[in-house]
């Protein structure tokens, strides 16, 4: 079966940056000085992201301070402020918010780390606002001396910061995950606080050298340790992983306003792997699962007017194919009705839309397909 459908769209597309919100860089399990971390942080000063935050293990294999400009500030220098290394100017404010890594602690506890680094608080776990957001850096390791239970001092440190938080999105990152179903590191219970209870919006971690995203009692987790330093298998899947990846290495693109938050895993190919969204009195995008089943395209990708979308429906149900700009915000409706098995193709005009970048997301059953389409005019 095959069915066309047309529909223009027309979209007033002239908001600044400032207005659209903020965009962030998110890497875990990076700081090794070989080509997969340089390839990363390629991709992400190509996106121009306000700043970047870590997900631990900056500094391979042992913290060393011999080590620690070649394993971050050959890469990062211009977002660190103040730069302390020897690979250019630093920034002109500090753009690098770190979490400490099991490896990052190994040299005389971490000392290289807090000599190297200008951050807020105690450094060890700290907050700051950005925009929109305000951020939450928490140190998982066992040997931080105010605990890392959630009756800790310092479980208790973000309980309160949380729920006296007035920003729009709360974001909690740390390095070692919660929740994995990575072959060599596994969950961690001593580390599942009430993160939802508390006020958070979503939990970003790493350890685990895999991207996955992982929906646990409302709130979302994502291991994101495919930064540069090795790649590892799943097994045993837990019942709460919706997306599991591990082809190449790559790092989380994130951008928020105030009415939306979109995060995506981009691999070093500029292939987007995952895209979720959390939309203010909307529904979320994308908390379903990502099934790789059904193949989704459209041709010509880049386009100028018009591109056609074509995929095989594998039983009947009801289906939406939904586009949203760069910011998560839906732009049109081009399908919304029951479908049966067969092919369906449906033509996209966009002759009224600004270059750049948009996705386009099937809803079908219960998951979601979500492909990045590129016009130029």
């Amino acid at each position: 079966m095959k069915k066309t459908i047309s529909m223009y769209l027309v979209a007033v597309f002239f908001l600044s940056q400032n207005i659209l919100g903020q965009t962030f860089g998110v890497i875990g399990d990076y700081g090794v000085d070989k080509i997969p971390q340089l390839d990363v942080s390629n991709l992400m000063k190509s996106w121009n992201p306000d700043l970047i935050i870590t997900v631990g293990d900056n500094n391979y294999q042992g913290g060393d301070s011999l080590t620690i400009d070649k394993n971050i500030g050959k890469y990062f220098h211009e977002y660190i402020y103040p730069y302390k290394g020897t690979y250019g100017l630093g920034g002109t404010i500090n753009r690098f918010f770190p979490t400490l890594g099991n490896h990052d602690v190994r040299t005389a506890d971490g000392k290289p780390y807090f000599d190297y680094f200008t951050l807020p608080g105690n450094e060890r776990y700290y907050d700051f606002v950005w925009g929109d957001v305000h951020f939450f850096a928490l140190n998982s390791d066992t040997t931080e001396i105010d605990g890392d239970s959630s009756a800790s001092v310092q479980g208790q440190w973000l309980k309160n910061a949380l729920e006296s938080s007035i920003s729009p999105w709360k974001i909690v990152y740390f390095h070692e995950s919660p929740y994995t179903s990575e072959e060599y590191h596994r969950s961690q219970p001593r580390l599942q606080w009430p993160f939802v209870e508390w006020g958070a919006t979503a939990v970003l971690t790493g350890h685990s050298h895999n991207y996955e995203r992982i929906f646990v009692n409302g709130l979302t987790y994502m291991v994101n340790g495919l930064g540069g330093h090795g790649k590892r298998a799943f097994v045993d899947i837990i019942p709460e992983s919706l997306v599991q990846y591990n082809q190449d290495y790559g790092a989380m693109k994130v951008v928020a306003n105030n009415d939306s938050i979109v995060f995506m895993f981009i691999n070093r190919a500029d292939s987007l792997i995952d895209y979720y969204s959390i939309n203010k009195n909307t529904e979320d995008i994308n908390t379903k699962q990502l099934k790789p089943e059904i193949e989704l395209k459209n041709f010509p990708n880049p386009f100028k007017i018009s591109t056609r979308i074509s995929f095989v429906s594998p039983s009947t149900g009801f289906a939406e194919l939904k586009v949203y700009n760069l910011y998560g915000k839906e732009i049109t409706t081009l399908l919304s009705e029951n479908i049966t098995f067969g092919k369906y193709e449906v033509q996209w005009m966009a002759e009224n839309l600004q270059s750049g970048v948009y996705y386009y997301c099937l809803y079908f059953a219960d998951f979601v397909k979500v492909v990045k389409a590129v016009i130029i005019n």
